[in-house]
């Protein structure tokens, strides 16, 4: 670790070697800034972009009842205008050099990247860090972004293959901050206020909680130099040794087994979920989980894709799905399908979770899944927002960066004891179910069959 030398006073920043790539490329640096504002880099010189966001400790998760969606609020507030920029000047700044900007809310962090050449790396550092310190976040401006957030709930209500997984959540979850959606409700939105939010904004985005992270054609020390620069003007960053905030922790048990949620809509496919608690994200056998899922729901060649769709035509989508929070997880298996086989879906569903949990996997299924895992990992990180997400992701909620080739290693170490061991231990629990389509009383009254 080496420490930059103070000077008149200021606080140390300290840089450290994370990853050490071959002549340079894929080295992957971390600096920490006074007042905790961590700095990741991942260098590609072969490449002409750069992408750089910032990651926020903060999601849904984190919101009250009253506050359910202010996460999601607050970022769509965040492009609406700093004291520098007016909206119009933060859009078109970065369409003028061809870049791309956008940001998403998750259910325990939030991030805002821009995309551009790297010869334009610094206005994109200088655009994003103006908004994520200096926002006005005006109360017209929250008036004005209220209508557009009741579209996107609405939209996602229009949408039953969307709205069966916020759904599926609330099912396993409840009336919990995990079991909220994170666009809020339609009362909750209308009930914000840009005091409110402003309050969370202050209390969430402290330098401790931010981690910024480019990739691609990036020098390190000069990054670091303009994040410094943009975060000390805006009077955001402090001249202390604040420790930066860890990654999250908790204590979350889902208790839910055998239930059953129904909304019933006027669609023309029932669009299902069925699934129990999966491994938080930091559980070391979510290795073996991930072949697992990639085995079972995970493309063409599937148990899942080739009983329900190949072999009986019964749907034209059908995986299965796994979400890692910092304490617990889920495991899904979601299909659309007509409403008059919803039955049989969910009968075969079942019998194929029931049949690995006691079987397992065939050792060339296993074979057959780690490839495909391995291949759609490196494949996934082709460009340099997904190696900006990698790297961001990691640090905010692992505190630490694995290689790719690491990661290819734990995946070649799964074998086929582990993933009978993990499929024992998640796919035997008695699963719950979440259901969106137009269902006669008849066919609502079987639903419990397939939790039963």
């Amino acid at each position: 670790m080496t420490a930059r030398p103070s000077s008149e006073g200021r606080a140390v920043a300290r840089t450290q070697t994370l990853l050490k790539g071959e002549n340079g490329i894929g080295t992957v640096r971390r600096t920490v800034l006074p007042g905790g504002l961590r700095v990741v880099t991942e260098t590609l010189p072969s490449v002409r972009s750069a992408t750089f966001g910032i990651w926020a400790n903060v999601g849904s998760r984190d919101e009250t009842p009253s506050l359910n969606g202010a996460t999601h609020y607050l970022e769509h507030l965040l492009f609406k205008g700093t004291a520098k920029r007016t909206a119009l000047d933060i859009s078109s700044a970065i369409d003028a050099v061809g870049g791309e900007m956008n940001a998403f809310t998750a259910k325990e962090y939030t991030c805002y990247y821009a995309r551009v050449l790297d010869t334009d790396l610094p206005l994109a550092i200088d655009v994003v860090c103006d908004m994520l310190t200096g926002s006005l976040i005006r109360e017209e401006d929250v008036d004005a972004e209220r209508g557009v957030i009741l579209e996107e709930i609405a939209m996602t209500e229009d949408d039953p293959g969307d709205m069966v997984h916020d759904l599926f959540a609330q099912t396993m979850y409840g009336d919990s901050p995990l079991g909220r959606p994170v666009l809020g409700t339609v009362d909750t939105i209308n009930a914000l206020g840009a005091d409110r939010i402003r309050r969370f904004w202050k209390k969430h985005y402290d330098p401790t909680r931010l981690v910024v992270a480019a990739a691609g054609n990036v020098d390190h020390a000069k990054v670091v130099r303009q994040v410094r620069a943009a975060f000390e003007k805006a009077g955001a960053l402090g001249n202390t040794d604040a420790r930066p905030l860890g990654p999250r922790t908790g204590s979350k048990r889902i208790r839910t087994a055998g239930r059953v949620d129904l909304v019933n809509r006027k669609t023309e496919q029932a669009h299902v979920v069925l699934g129990m608690p999966g491994l938080s994200r930091t559980d070391d056998r979510r290795w073996a989980l991930g072949v697992l899922n990639t085995a079972l729901g995970g493309g063409m060649s599937s148990r899942l894709f080739q009983e329900v769709r190949e072999k009986r035509g019964l749907a034209y989508s059908v995986y299965s799905y796994t979400s890692g929070f910092a304490d617990t997880g889920l495991f899904g298996v979601y299909a659309g399908c007509r409403p008059s086989q919803v039955h049989d879906v969910l009968r075969i569903c079942r019998a194929e979770l029931d049949k690995v949990a006691s079987e397992g996997l065939t050792d060339e299924e296993i074979r057959r899944a780690v490839g495909q895992l391995s291949g759609s990992t490196v494949l996934g990180l082709e460009d340099t927002g997904a190696i900006m997400n990698r790297i961001g992701k990691s640090e905010l909620c692992w505190g630490d960066q694995m290689s790719v080739d690491e990661m290819l290693a734990r995946i070649s170490e799964v074998t086929p004891d582990d993933v009978r061991e993990v499929a024992q231990d998640v796919l035997a629990q008695r699963p719950s179910l979440a259901v969106v389509g137009p269902l006669k009383e008849k066919q609502a009254a079987r639903l419990d069959e397939a939790v039963a």
